[in-house]
């Protein structure tokens, strides 16, 4: 009998948990993401796009509309395809609205993401102009990745990160953790001042 509470027990407290965490009650919601406001000095590189077009990066994230920047890389099957489908989603819903976000996601594997591979990447999620892949040598992604604070040393331990930037003080709101739709349109209405 203690054989088969040890094996149970585990899944008892799972149900249990998972039971007390849907029945709270409405209204209750807590973000699963963290937000935060930072300052980050962009590096100004070239670095290339999912076309094969250099790009200086800093001119790319700049300008009068708010930008969305990921760091993904296109093999990825955990957390790229999450981050991906909030960016075709928000992509979508804003279109719907007749706005054109400004979306940017920059490979943590640049060794394997070309151009090729980053274009068949966007396609795969239907991506509509205005969301670019950018890659560039290890050493310049390096560089971008440190100065948004996100290094990782491997990209199988990257982790789920958005960060918005305000084109009113230049500042961004770093999202970290997984978000809904709903919640990545309601921080970039919020930075966009909608």
């Amino acid at each position: 009998m203690k054989k088969l509470f040890r094996a149970v027990a585990p899944l008892l407290l799972l149900v249990l948990t998972a039971t007390a965490v849907s029945v709270s009650p409405a209204g209750a919601e807590s973000k699963k993401y963290k937000r935060s406001v930072e300052t980050y000095a962009i590096p100004d590189i070239p670095l290339i796009n999912q076309d094969g077009k250099k790009v200086r990066l800093a001119a790319l994230l700049g300008g009068d509309q708010p930008v969305v920047v990921n760091f993904i890389y296109g093999t990825c099957t955990t957390i790229c395809p999450v981050l991906s489908a909030g960016f075709i989603n928000l992509q979508n819903k804003l279109a719907a609205g007749g706005q054109k976000p400004r979306l940017v996601s920059i490979t943590i594997d640049p060794e394997n993401d070309s151009p090729q591979v980053m274009k068949e990447y966007l396609k795969r999620y239907r991506a509509k102009p205005g969301w670019d892949f950018l890659t560039g040598s290890r050493s310049e992604i390096d560089r971008v990745m440190k100065a948004f604070n996100a290094y990782i040393p491997d990209k199988m331990s990257h982790y789920p990160l958005n960060m918005i930037r305000s084109p009113k003080d230049g500042t961004w709101v770093r999202l970290f953790g997984i978000m809904s739709t709903r919640e990545l349109l309601e921080e970039y209405q919020s930075v966009a001042g909608k």
